[in-house]
């Protein structure tokens, strides 16, 4: 069974600078668990089939005007059959002015009630991609995670394979370090991934011989980044005579994570490799992918090789 997240309206309040209102308790301990939102129009028509009482409300001038032009019985009954239901809270956008009897009747039916100045539409667009982001399911794993030419590259491999090494050169030469030990990916729509660090252990980096670093107090604030999307991965390994590595490039590896496929490539280690440079230009490579370019295909179709079929292959990062 997969579990489910929640993130408390404290965190929506301050995060997106919300007014409140009215709180039938602290904001800490009211909790929302889903991303879903919902424009209560058609229920104070009385249609409240399919209404889901755990999605917040957001009205704006539409559902404001409605209810102006109901007449006060009509308008308390509508109310009161909506707000009966205990929706998990309603939010007034544009910085309208709430009526009266708006206010009694969220205190009378216990639901929390809140304002923001910001418009409907670009409200609803931020509270949507902070819930997706809150409430995504979610993993944690051993690798390194950096930012290397906009390209998300997630590092993994056996410990002391070089990760922590390879990410120390890569913010030298100019890109960002993510997560290091420990990377949280999030799932927050069918095709995308976020990786992240947990936020005890954000910026440090962990050097064999050396210790703990804090990579943002040695290197600046532009050499660390606390969010990017997962667009590759590099798995690192002992240089194995015994396997067949592939050297063209032609076949299509990725990596199956929280059921998202992610490309990937596998890099045998042996000494005086330069593990930052191949990062470099993996990324650099990756992204030429996404953009409809593969210079492996683009070589065996000038040697007049025009049938070369690519294939699939999942590869374990897991493994250790």
């Amino acid at each position: 069974m997969s579990q489910t997240y929640s993130v408390s309206l404290e965190k929506i309040i301050e995060h997106h600078n919300l007014e409140v209102v009215y709180l039938p308790e602290t904001a800490d301990k009211i909790l929302i668990t889903t991303a879903e939102i919902n424009r209560p129009g058609i229920v104070l028509t009385g249609y409240t089939d399919y209404f889901d009482p755990l999605r917040i409300q957001i009205l704006g001038w539409t559902e404001l005007g409605f209810m102006r032009n109901m007449n006060a019985e009509e308008r308390d009954k509508a109310l009161g059959y909506w707000l009966a239901m205990k929706p998990a809270a309603a939010v007034f956008t544009r910085g309208l002015e709430i009526p009266d009897y708006f206010i009694a009747a969220c205190e009378k039916y216990e639901v929390p009630l809140l304002q923001t100045d910001e418009e409907t539409s670009p409200f609803l667009a931020a509270l949507i991609a902070y819930l997706n982001s809150e409430l995504a399911p979610r993993i944690t794993r051993h690798g390194v995670f950096v930012e290397v030419y906009g390209e998300g590259v997630l590092i993994t491999g056996e410990s002391g394979a070089g990760k922590s090494e390879a990410a120390i050169e890569l913010i030298k030469r100019g890109h960002r370090l993510i997560a290091d030990d420990a990377v949280e990916i999030r799932k927050i729509s069918d095709k995308t991934l976020m990786g992240s660090s947990p936020t005890n252990i954000r910026h440090f980096i962990e050097l064999r011989g050396i210790g703990i670093i804090d990579a943002r107090r040695i290197f600046g604030m532009g050499a660390v980044k606390p969010s990017e999307k997962v667009d590759m991965v590099i798995q690192l390994e002992a240089w194995d005579s015994t396997k067949a590595y592939d050297r063209l490039g032609l076949d299509n590896e990725y990596a199956n994570i929280l059921d998202v496929k992610v490309p990937a490539i596998t890099v045998p280690i042996t000494p005086g490799r330069n593990l930052a440079v191949i990062v470099e230009t993996a990324a650099m490579n990756n992204r030429q992918k996404k953009m409809g370019y593969n210079a492996a295909k683009d070589l065996m179709l000038s040697l007049g090789m025009e049938d070369v079929q690519s294939e699939d292959k999942e590869v374990n990062i897991w493994q250790n």
